[in-house]
């Protein structure tokens, strides 16, 4: 079977400009963002002649500096109408041709992230860091204000030298929860609570040596070292070691987001794309599920002892619900901050709670998964491919999918971490 294709032919020349940019980087350029099956080469001759008498030629007695150029594009008919127009307006000086052409087969190999993009193109440039001898205290009120949960550690010439994370704050400094908790928490108990975190330095808690990156490295790397180290930040440098950005998970799916060609509509033009992941491949099966009568203080005891964040909510069938986080249960108890207090930081026992809120305990046993779910659950399907499944990731801000099939009876997780392996590592 052949399939109906186009190629548009453009003979111009070197000094050819669109805006400022050279005709074939802008073509390039138009073709690329338009996100079609479309393949665009470049080739420059040497030697050739133009309208107007002049001789473009590589010999030493006639040297030009203006040799020809020929762009070639060959796509999907269909694709047309997508880039002919502004090709034409951008080849203000030069010949547009186009021809029909029959082919057997179109092959790609599917890649999220372009080759040319780099780190700095995509990073979160001038992060906000700390010193060595910033207090703990202030580093956590910093990161309560902030849409991230880590921060760089740089010395005087501004060179980072470690990275205070939550993990670091949990497990080195002694915070009990973590920040999205202790920020619903009562303001001035959580500020009462902080003033023990100043004798703690940044210096003393922060992971060291810090990983890092080159500005000018490939996206693609970059992200490479990121899984092989389990990394979700990682601070970005100049060739003098200096910090300069951030590069974090949300800054790659927002890139390939934006910049991801459309494979689903490639492979409805019968276009052959290989190496294409779906959600199927790389979702968690082994994950904790309740029934809708489950008692909270028995959803906060899997949540306590399988360091989970999320509680998924099934019928008898295994049809999803809804869906329990650690923020919700928190929020289910509004009116009983001290009680939540005591256990959140204290972690007493709920024996030793019953004699001091007598209420809260009451209310753990008398409410159960139906009151506290949500049932808006955004969800995706076991045939989702990829790179749906991060574009939904990345405009929501969500880090974990719950995955069902078609009859919506729940199979299991996808998190960022997930897809970024299936379907950007090189």
């Amino acid at each position: 079977m052949s399939l109906k294709y186009n190629v548009i032919e453009i003979f111009t020349s070197e000094e050819v400009r669109w805006q400022g940019k050279p005709l074939h980087l802008a073509i390039i350029d138009h073709v690329r963002n338009a996100k079609i099956a479309a393949r665009c080469l470049v080739a420059k001759g040497v030697a050739g002649s133009y309208e107007n008498g002049e001789i473009a030629s590589t010999s030493l007695e006639i040297l030009s500096l203006n040799m020809p150029l020929k762009i070639e594009i060959i796509f999907p008919a269909a694709e047309l109408n997508a880039i002919l127009p502004g090709i034409e307006e951008m080849v203000t000086d030069g010949i547009v041709v186009v021809e029909d052409m029959d082919i057997r087969s179109h092959r790609t190999k599917e890649r999220l992230i372009p080759r040319q993009i780099q780190v700095k193109d995509v990073m979160t440039p001038a992060p906000t860091c700390v010193i060595v001898s910033t207090p703990v205290d202030e580093i956590v009120r910093l990161l309560l204000n902030s849409a991230f949960n880590s921060v760089p550690v740089v010395d005087g010439k501004n060179c980072p030298i470690g990275i205070v994370t939550q993990d670091d704050l949990i497990t080195r400094a002694g915070m009990p929860i973590r920040l999205g908790l202790l920020s619903h928490l009562d303001q001035n108990k959580t500020a009462s609570y902080l003033e023990a975190f100043a004798q703690k330095t940044a210096g003393e808690v922060m992971t060291a040596p810090v990983i890092s990156v080159d500005r000018d490295q490939r996206l693609g790397d970059a992200v490479d070292l990121m899984l092989k180290h389990h990394l979700k930040r990682m601070p970005v440098v100049n060739a003098a070691g200096r910090l300069e950005g951030i590069l974090s998970r949300f800054d790659v799916f927002r890139t390939i987001t934006k910049e991801a060609p459309k494979w689903e509509a490639m492979g409805a033009a019968n276009v052959k794309v290989d190496n294409m992941h779906f959600v199927r491949d790389v979702m968690n099966r082994e994950t904790h599920t309740v029934s809708l009568d489950t008692p909270v203080a028995e959803l906060i005891r899997i949540i306590d002892d399988n360091n989970i964040r999320r509680i998924v909510v099934v019928d008898d069938t295994q049809r999803l619900l809804g869906l329990i986080s650690d923020r919700d249960l928190l929020g289910a108890f509004a009116e009983h901050r001290a009680g939540l207090w005591d256990f959140l930081m204290v972690r007493l026992p709920f024996q030793e709670m019953a004699h001091k809120h007598k209420e809260l305990i009451r209310q753990t046993t008398m409410k159960t998964a139906a009151d506290v779910m949500k049932t808006d659950v955004l969800t995706v399907r076991e045939d989702t491919r990829i790179e749906e499944a991060i574009r939904i990731m990345a405009e929501k801000g969500i880090k974990r999918l719950p995955v069902i099939d078609e009859k919506g009876i729940f199979k299991g997780i996808v998190s960022r971490d997930a897809v970024l392996r299936a379907g950007i590592g090189q």
